[in-house]
Order: C-alpha cells, then structure tokens, then sequence
C-alpha cells in the first residue's frame, strides 16, 4: 500500500513538472513572438508612411533617363561627415531597383538617401532629389507620361504643329478640300474626337495644379483600368479609352465618306487640330485661361459642324448630298 502510495505521488510530481514545464514554454513564446512583430510592425509602418509621401519604396524599379546618374558607394553617414569617398557611374537606359532608404536628419541638402543597385555588385547611394529628376519608372506608361511632359518636347511640338498646321491650310485652300470644322464630312465623329481631345488635355492640366499628389501616385503606380482610381483619374482614363475609340470611328467613316486621298489630307488635318488643341488647352488651364476657352470652343464647334456639315440638298444630276445650292462638290453641275 505504501509502494502504490509512494508511485503516485511520484507521477503527480512528475505530471505537476511537466505541466509547469509546458505552461513556462507557452508562457515564453508570445513574448518573443510579439517582440518580433512589434518590431515588423514599426518597419511596415514607417515604410507605408515613406511610400505615402514618396509614392515608391524598397524594390521599386527605375531606368535612368539622363545621361549619367552618379552614385556614391560610402553610407550616407560617411559621406555627410565629409570623409573620402568613391562614386560610380549609371549610364542611360540602364535599369536600376532601390535597395535601401535611409533618413539623415543632419544632411542640409537632402535629408533622404536612397540605395540603389544595378546589378548584385553595383551598389550605390544618392539624395532623392538628386535622383528623381533623372531617372522615370520602368513602367511604360510613367515613360510616356515623362516624355511627353518633357518641355522641350513641347517647345518642339509646338514649333511642329505649327509649322505642320500653316502647310496643312495652304493645301486645303489650294485644292479645296474638306477640313475639320469648316468645310466638315457629315460625320460628326471628328468634331466629337477633337473635343474629346480638348476636354482631357483641360483635365489632365487641371489634375497637375490641384490634386498634384494624385496625379504623382499615378505617375509612380500607372493603371489602364478607370474604375481601380478616385474620380479625377477615372474621368481622364475614360477620356483616353474615348479617344481611342472614337479615332477609330473617325477613321471608318472618312475612308467611306472621302476618296483616299481627300481622306488621307482630311484624316491628317484631324491630327493636326487634336495636336494643336492639345498644346493649347494644356498650357492655357494653366492660367486658369483655358477653362473659359474650352467653353467658347465647345460652342463653335458644334455650331460649325451643324452649319457646314448637314446635308439638306441632293444634285439632281448624280444623286450626292451637298450642303448647298449651285455648283455640285462631287460632279460639278449646277443645282438651281
């Protein structure tokens, strides 16, 4: 009785141990545990607070659009202290990801430097002013939004349009051909795509004086999609889907409207007033201008189209429609 006594209380100990044991183990875990993701925690939110402000974090992908981007292999640290340091060369074209960010509150040029890599063994150190101006995200779309925000480009363009535009007229008046908005076909496609093409340029510069840091958040993260973007985005992205449709309406129609060469001069005088309402309505909204233009431009534009473009007479010797009495556009008798 004594032994069954004495084995009993032995397993109680033994059970009382390792329960004590477990409990401890258990008791330990979450501890270390929620030491490491308070730790987690503080580099998530301190990176989701960078990419907020900054629009991109680490592993974001550029490519150098400048000619050179100069990077130092020394830390930041090194570098504000004014030590010795090394630099290294990126050329053009060459991509390159961000490998680390680094606050420096005593730099007075730039307090955020940025790491970035080419390569495994190119690493290298920059300000993030520095950086931003010549490098663009490998995304095609940001690479397009930067070319054609470029302002020599626009300079260029607008030298080009101008020039193309004036040698565009003088072919018209010369041959009498058809134009958009005062000798128009009866579609009324070509008025509507030179709207639409008015309208977003409108947008689009109204978006880059208001609400910049939208704009810029596009810029960095560029979608197709119009319904994954707040309003703004959504509005300028359907008006992009609305060009293009509509250039393939316009198209359409003027190739079953005109002969090919009246379609080809007509069709190229379409891209000539886009091009043109384009640069205008862009750089006037800028100066609150283009607001009012676009109203006024809306108003001649359709009233033009309903005054020259309707059909209300038939030649009665071949049967076409044209827009007024007298001499046909398509044969050339007289409609009395």
């Amino acid at each position: 009785m004594k032994k069954l006594v004495g084995k009993s209380f032995l397993w109680v100990c033994l059970s009382m141990l390792i329960g004590v044991g477990l409990l401890s183990s258990c008791y330990q875990k979450p501890h270390r545990h929620l030491a490491a993701y308070h730790v987690l925690k503080h580099k998530q939110a301190d990176s989701l607070l960078f990419s907020s402000k900054h629009h991109y974090s680490n592993n974001y992908n550029f490519i150098v659009k400048s000619d050179t981007l100069v990077l130092f292999k020394q830390q930041p640290e090194e570098i504000v202290s004014g030590l010795m340091i090394d630099s290294l060369i990126i050329k053009r074209h060459e991509h390159v990801v961000v490998a680390d960010i680094r606050m420096i509150p005593t730099d007075t040029i730039d307090s955020v430097w940025v790491q970035l890599a080419s390569d495994q063994h190119t690493f290298g150190w920059i300000h993030e002013s520095q950086m931003l101006p010549k490098v663009v995200p490998s995304d095609p779309i940001s690479q397009f939004i930067s070319i054609f925000s470029d302002t020599h480009l626009l300079i260029f363009l607008i030298i080009i349009s101008l020039i193309a535009v004036a040698y565009w007229l003088h072919l018209v008046q010369k041959e009498n051909a058809y134009i958009v908005h005062f000798r128009d076909i009866q579609s009324f496609y070509p008025t509507l795509l030179c709207l639409i093409v008015a309208a977003s340029a409108t947008l689009y510069a109204s978006m880059q004086m208001f609400v910049p840091e939208l704009w810029k958040q596009f810029y960095f993260h560029p979608t197709l999609n119009p319904f994954s973007v707040h309003f703004p985005l959504s509005l300028f992205l359907m008006s992009v889907w609305a060009m293009l449709i509509v250039g393939l309406a316009v198209v359409d129609d003027v190739r079953h409207s005109l002969p090919f060469s009246d379609a080809v001069m007509y069709l190229g005088g379409v891209v000539a007033v886009c091009a043109v309402n384009y640069i205008i309505f862009g750089l006037s909204t800028l100066y609150f201008i283009g607001y009012p233009l676009l109203i006024l431009y809306f108003y001649f534009s359709i009233r033009l189209y309903f005054k020259h473009a309707r059909r209300t007479f038939i030649c009665g010797n071949c049967g076409e429609e044209i827009s007024h009495k007298g001499r046909c556009e398509h044969c050339g008798a007289m409609n009395v």
